[in-house]
């Protein structure tokens, strides 16, 4: 087991002293930094407080705390420490997670898991909550002294969280305390329910879930590049380690694989004794249920499994929602960076191919998505096995067919004849087989089925090998290395096969990263109920279509709020309410016109963009179709509902516009409808 030189109990998570220290280096510089370690009289640097896989003890921190709030002269910072969170560099997956919770009464509710993220000597309870309301007790466990700067920086932190979602620090009064004898700090939070956009045009750095996005973009893109960086197994199993507490903060890890070499397992732990390391190592090994406080992935490629990776909590506590995702593609990291040794260490006279296969993981690092992941393995596949072509095939299950993704081949007319020759498994035996038993296949003309021989013959080719390409027991695709007549190594069932699964297992798990980043890109940009684009996505297609509008032509916005909605979730329930937006959703997805755009704004209110209209009364005619999809009612638990909507238009002439103005312009005029009671709707300019 390995761990940091100084050894402390691992309560306090570096994800908090590393807020306090980048507060403090931006109020006072390094300087300020410096003497508040000197004063804590801690044994560590700013650099191993500020990560945030290193944990400390509460001792320290309150040390630090203390330090802090004395050098900087400001008994309100600890206060300030938490609530400028978000801006000070708060863990970008935990950002992300907030927000995938859809709302702050919901990050409150979870509250009580997310603490053990932070510290492991208190325990937060929910006493109460409401859509704008929440009342919360935080207490100290026996055996600590309370600190009131603690209760201070989670007063700061709490109250942060709406501003995750764009609103105003949550108000927060605090009447009980446990430094002055209460058996519990208890907070009671107010928050708004939404906030209007101001005047200026939100820019993607005001969008805290962006920021998050594209910070967890870096951190998932150099993660592979640094760890098959690593030259010995040790190393990177202990990078392993490193590289998911950034993303998962946890107080305690296990990292258990079998040797490569065939020895004892090779077992690394954090923030746990030995003997429950051991204990946890033998079950995770075996394939057994860890407990619920434990979040257990495998560390496996396609090829083979290596062992498994686990966050552990304190007992009844567990991670919070989504984060088993970001682990296994940490975990599918250090499958793909134990492979990569494995390879290497068989192969170290070939230092030439062994440099391709490293550089082909920096470039699979930086693939962000499907396509640019298979053009980095058909460009690498010729220097790694050696071949004159090569294609990685995508697998459409919808369509049951596999369809060309990205070739390479010296002869530029065979590339129109891959990419327009799909392979469908009703036409080729080969696929269905490679289909059913995950096997590779060695093909040539004059013993494949028709169709093959028929796409081999116009390739001019002799000799492929194809693998597929599997994710766990997802078939993704197939990855080909092709000669023509006389170019083929004597033996391809050997090395040649070896290296195009080596490559094939890298393309299946920066596939399955691609299609986790898409994951968190929609999530960043969609509302999680009804699948519509939210504000900031909306927000953005109306800049665009403002910025692309003809001078001839106009761009329209309405604006739709319902009618009866607190109606319907006060007496059927917010179940029935979700079920409502749900249809809300679908059924204005069904009365726009071809190239309009859905958008759910917030709560009940939807948004409509019209990127076309010839003359500003052509709007009328959508708004007239959108009030009709409120004429019958709506079936919610078996009962007809009627509710109805108001519906502002806002429309902007060709030339320069703001996306703010226009979307405020229809929300105007909804707000006149609704209030007047009438059923007319005109075009409101902007």
């Amino acid at each position: 087991m390995s761990g940091p030189a100084v050894s402390e109990a691992r309560e306090t998570s570096g994800a908090t002293t590393g807020l306090l220290l980048s507060y403090v280096r931006q109020h006072g510089g390094d300087d300020a930094v410096a003497e508040v370690l000197r004063r804590a009289g801690v044994p560590f640097s700013a650099a191993e407080l500020e990560l945030p896989s290193h944990w400390t003890s509460y001792d320290t921190r309150i040390k630090l705390f203390t330090a802090a709030s004395k050098v900087l002269g400001d008994p309100q910072t600890m206060f300030r420490v938490g609530r400028e969170a978000l801006g000070l560099g708060l863990t970008p997956a935990l950002v992300l997670l907030i927000r995938a919770m859809g709302s702050p009464r919901q990050v409150y509710r979870q509250l009580p898991r997310a603490v053990a993220k932070f510290s492991t000597t208190s325990t937060m309870r929910v006493l109460e909550s409401g859509a704008t309301h929440a009342t919360l007790s935080y207490r100290l466990h026996e055996g600590y002294r309370h600190s009131r700067l603690d209760c201070e920086y989670a007063q700061g932190l709490i109250g942060m969280v709406p501003t995750v979602f764009g609103l105003p620090q949550a108000q927060l009064v605090h009447m009980e305390c446990e430094s002055d004898g209460h058996p519990a700090c208890v907070y009671h939070l107010t928050w708004e329910r939404r906030r209007r956009l101001g005047g200026r045009r939100r820019t993607d750095d005001d969008v805290p879930e962006l920021l998050a996005l594209r910070e967890q973009l870096r951190i998932l893109q150099s993660a592979a590049a640094d760890l098959v960086a690593s030259e010995d197994v040790e190393t990177v199993l202990q990078r392993i380690i490193e590289k998911a507490a950034e993303a998962v903060l946890a107080p305690g890890w296990v990292l258990a694989v079998a040797d490569p070499a065939g020895g004892p397992a090779l077992v690394h732990g954090a923030g746990l004794p030995q003997h429950q390391v051991d204990s946890l190592a033998a079950t995770l090994l075996a394939g057994a249920d860890p407990g619920p406080n434990v979040v257990a992935v495998d560390v496996a490629s396609a090829r083979r499994v290596h062992g498994r990776l686990a966050t552990v909590y304190r007992p009844g506590e567990g991670g919070l929602q989504h984060e088993r995702q970001m682990l296994a593609a940490y975990a599918g990291y250090a499958a793909a960076a134990l492979d990569l040794l494995m390879a290497l260490e068989s192969s170290r006279q070939e230092a030439d191919r062994a440099g391709t296969l490293l550089t082909l993981a920096h470039e699979l690092a930086g693939a962000t998505d499907a396509d640019d992941v298979c053009t980095v393995v058909v460009e690498a596949l010729p220097r790694v096995v050696g071949c004159d072509s090569a294609a990685v095939l995508l697998w459409d299950p919808a369509e049951g067919c596999l369809r060309t993704a990205a070739h390479v081949d010296p002869v530029p007319e065979h590339q129109e004849i891959m990419y327009g020759t799909p392979l469908h498994a009703e036409d080729v035996p080969e696929l269905v087989g490679m289909l059913t038993d995950r096997e590779p296949r060695f093909l040539r003309p004059e013993s494949s089925s028709p169709v093959l021989e028929k796409l081999l013959t116009a390739l001019q080719l002799t000799d492929v090998v194809a693998v597929p390409v599997v994710a766990g027991r997802t078939f993704l695709g197939v990855a080909t290395a092709s000669w023509p007549a006389g170019r083929a190594p004597e033996v391809l069932a050997g090395d040649v096969l070896q290296r195009l699964h080596g490559v094939g297992d890298q393309a299946a798990t920066a596939l399955q990263r691609a299609r986790l980043l898409e994951t968190v890109r929609h999530q960043a940009t969609h509302d999680a109920l009804t699948g519509l684009p939210n504000r900031v996505l909306f927000l953005e297609r109306l800049g665009e279509a403002l910025a692309t509008t003809p001078a001839d032509q106009h761009v329209g916005v309405l604006f739709c709020d319902l009618d009866r909605f607190k109606a319907v979730n006060d007496s059927l329930g917010h179940a029935a309410g979700d079920e409502l937006l749900r249809q809300v959703a679908a059924r204005l997805r069904a009365a726009i016109r071809p190239g309009d755009l859905v958008g759910r704004l917030s709560g009940d209110e939807f948004a409509v963009l019209l990127p076309v209209l010839t003359r500003p009364e052509d709007a009328d005619r959508v708004v007239a179709r959108v009030l009709g999809c409120f004429d019958e009612p709506f079936r919610l638990e078996g009962t007809g509902v009627a509710v109805g909507t108001s519906v502002g238009v806002a429309v902007h002439g060709g030339g320069s516009g703001s996306a703010d103005a226009l979307l405020r312009a229809s929300d105007a005029d909804m707000y006149r409808h609704k209030h007047a009671g009438r059923d007319g709707h005109g075009a409101a300019g902007a």
